[in-house]
């Protein structure tokens, strides 16, 4: 087995060797009891488990030994790190120095320190009637603890889900933390989920409880409760219920049914959580399948929290509050890392969006709350892109030429900033007084100094674009199944298109690298997820026998210790030559050729050459999301240059517009130049005529591609690529045709 390790010193490099730590139980059931004095000290060498401090005669236990620390070693350690039950304990992966080896805690105790620290300070912020409504940390925690009592009252049980279906607010997260404190389980799902998708998470979660926003999302719920034999109630937080039901609840009436239960009850209950065990699953978008039900630990979210928190150096709350905006889907991962829990762990302040953020509103949120730190996944960046370009192309000629030259400026002296080059020049400074400034407040990230992207690719063309606004968009990466981040980008530490440098406290390895460095990135730590519920084969695929997650990502490590993610394992195309090509490369370099490409898909798996399904960029259905025939403004000035005077994608297609096609074959015929081998060179391609989109099944919630979802919706058009695939004719020719 080849490894490459990405470590941050000489002590953490040893770990690039099995960690004896990683080794799971033998039992079947994948379940460990274990209790906090009994917690896993991890090191290269050894695991220690410390029991109470007490001077130990000379023993001779069967199978272990006794150390200089008095402390017992066992001798092979044969801990589990991962469980598949929903009431089972895992062994927390500590480290014996830094932060890797603090203390572990509850979210209850999480919650009881941020009120002792930050009780006066707004925790969250929502708009009610055109006004900033806000609550404080204490009252926050006094309704979360009201909302678990209320959990109590409708029944919930130990380890049993409850589901939150509906937009962000203040009643999302109260329920979220509500359910951990009463002992269930905290489940998002996506809005956009059907009702087949809702029964399938509510079902595989044991769902007793089900918290919905509106009338809309109730009648998904409504349609599949009779198969819901273990569901308890129906809540709903956004409006009134239209009628009245057995078991349906508004959030009023909800949050009385406290009154019913002491607080004597709950404190039983959080009295008895341990941070090893599971309190939130987060199901994966189910692009390859069935979705997974990741198994997130109390120590998962509140380690990975601190551990994050610090390394992006976020400010304590007690000094300045930081200023967040939330809007991205509860139901993953990264958004609940940035709204919910570095909030509660640094004493933020959080803004709930307008459910209608992504539809156009969120640049209007962002301008009041000025936030100082703001995730964006890459399609929110794009469309500010977008409508950057498309106000630019209106202004005056003068506007336009003094644009481009900061812009230039900014691109360049950010460069060369990311390359240790610390010179501000006379014409950045310049610059950002007449333009870089104006962007910034426009946008509403007057006050941010942390701008991220991440749970899908980003093109390096807007990497560069913000670049050059002098607003440096960070990249992180990491999963659900790593509690959210494992590397990510810092103002001093990043480089266009890579994703950062780990986590202190988190470890990264490339399982077996290629030539060029390209292998499997794998993650250690105790951010790692616990197993995926129920799903014992699936888990013992996404953790190997030495501990190590397996992430399914390609990528590699250069010299400076920066991570570049160069495509997924399931992704590779395999020739019928052999050949092993990551697509995501090739299809990045197509779009970056053609800026009127939206979006682009190699196919060639066991066929005889690659070919190309593409979409052009096209206005939006802000109400739905399906793309429409209108091209975009950037893409119609682009077809002006070229000298076609498209307007609408299905003109381009039914006339096989021979300005817009020559573009396309010679931006792919520079990017075949290029190709490392004629088997990764671009043989054909098509033009479809509808852009992929979540409306149409072809990208999924994170904005990811559903390669097979695409494959199996364009067979058709795919097979054709093949119709004569003895003799493949270049598309260079069948257009000239």
């Amino acid at each position: 087995m080849h490894w490459t390790t990405l470590c941050e010193s000489d002590t953490r490099m040893a770990l690039a060797d099995p960690i004896p730590a990683a080794y799971p139980n033998s039992d079947a059931q994948g379940k460990c009891e274990v209790s906090l004095d009994d917690v896993l000290v991890n090191s290269s060498a050894r695991i220690v488990e410390v029991h109470n401090a007490e001077t130990v005669e000379d023993t001779k236990t069967e199978g272990s030994q006794i150390d200089m620390l008095h402390c017992k070693v066992f001798a092979p350690p044969t801990p589990s790190v991962w469980t598949t039950q929903r009431d089972g304990e895992v062994k927390l992966r500590m480290d014996e120095h830094g932060i890797g080896s603090e203390k572990p805690k509850t979210i209850p105790e999480l919650f009881d320190e941020a009120v002792k620290k930050y009780g006066n300070c707004c925790a969250l912020s929502y708009k009610k009637d055109g006004r900033w409504m806000k609550v404080s940390y204490k009252t926050y925690y006094g309704e979360c603890w009201t909302a678990a009592k209320s959990f109590l009252k409708l029944g919930l049980e130990r380890f049993h889900g409850v589901c939150i279906l509906g937009f962000n607010a203040a009643e999302w997260f109260i329920a979220d933390i509500g359910a951990i404190l009463a002992g269930g389980l905290a489940v998002g799902i996506y809005t956009t989920s059907s009702p087949e998708a809702c029964h399938y998470v509510a079902e595989n979660c044991d769902a007793n409880v089900i918290v919905v926003e509106n009338h809309k999302q109730l009648q998904k719920i409504l349609e599949i409760e009779h198969k819901l034999p273990l569901l308890k109630a129906i809540i709903m937080y956004g409006e009134e219920p239209r009628e009245k039901r057995p078991n349906l609840y508004s959030w009023e009436q909800f949050m009385d049914l406290a009154d019913h239960v002491t607080d004597n009850s709950l404190m039983d209950i959080i009295a008895s959580q341990k941070p090893n065990q599971c309190c939130t699953l987060i199901y994966t978008s189910g692009t390859t399948g069935q979705p997974k039900g990741v198994m997130l630990s109390h120590d998962n979210l509140t380690w990975t929290a601190a551990a994050a928190g610090r390394f992006i150096q976020l400010t304590d709350g007690t000094e300045k509050q930081e200023r967040v905006v939330s809007y991205l889907p509860l139901s993953h991962i990264a958004a609940q890392m940035i709204d919910i829990w570095l909030p509660l762990t640094y004493g933020a302040q959080v803004f709930f969006a307008q459910p209608d953020a992504l539809k156009g509103t969120l640049v209007d949120t962002l301008r009041e709350v000025r936030p100082t730190a703001f995730l964006g996944v890459p399609r929110v960046w794009e469309k500010m892109e977008e409508k950057m370009k498309c106000v630019g192309a209106k202004s005056s000629a003068l506007k336009r030429t003094v644009a481009s030259w900061a812009k230039e400026v900014g691109l360049q002296t950010n460069l060369k900033r990311m390359n240790g080059n610390t010179e501000v020049p006379v014409n950045f400074r310049l610059a950002r007084h007449l333009v870089y400034k104006k962007v910034r407040k426009a946008l509403g990230l007057d006050r941010c100094t942390k701008c991220y992207t991440g749970a899908a690719p980003i093109t390096k063309e807007t990497l560069e674009f913000f670049l050059s606004l002098n607003i440096p968009v960070y990249e992180l990466y990491g999963m659900s199944e790593s509690s959210g981040p494992q590397t990510i980008s810092l103002p001093h530490a990043f480089r266009i298109t890579s994703c950062g440098k780990e986590i202190t406290g988190c470890r990264t390895l490339i399982h077996e690298p290629d030539g060029e460095g390209n292998g499997e990135i794998c993650f250690s730590g105790r951010h790692v997820f616990m197993g995926y519920l129920n799903m014992e084969e699936k888990t013992k695929e996404a953790i190997d026998k030495d501990g190590w997650l397996h992430s399914g990502d390609l990528g590699k490590i250069d010299k400076d210790g920066f991570l570049y993610i160069t495509g997924r394992i399931k992704e590779l195309i395999i020739t019928a030559g052999g050949e092993n090509i990551p697509p995501v490369p090739i299809e990045d370099a197509v779009k970056e050729a053609v800026p009127i490409i939206s979006n682009a898909m190699l196919v060639g798996d066991k066929a005889k050459f690659l070919a190309m399904l593409l979409t052009l960029k096209c206005q939006v259905n802000e109400e739905n999301g399906e793309p429409g025939d209108d091209l975009t403004p950037e893409a119609i000035e682009y077809c002006c240059k070229l000298g076609s005077k498209a307007t609408k994608v299905s003109e381009i297609i039914s006339s096989k517009d021979q300005a817009v096609y020559a573009a396309i074959q010679k931006g792919i015929s520079a990017v075949n130049d290029r190709a490392v081998s004629n088997a990764q060179k671009v043989q054909k391609w098509a033009l479809l005529e509808k852009d992929f989109s979540l409306f149409g099944g072809e990208l999924g919630p994170t904005m990811k591609l559903k390669r097979t979802a695409v494959a199996q919706k364009y067979k058709d058009q795919i097979d054709r690529f093949y119709t004569d695939a003895d003799t493949p004719t270049t598309t260079e020719n069948a257009v000239r045709k």
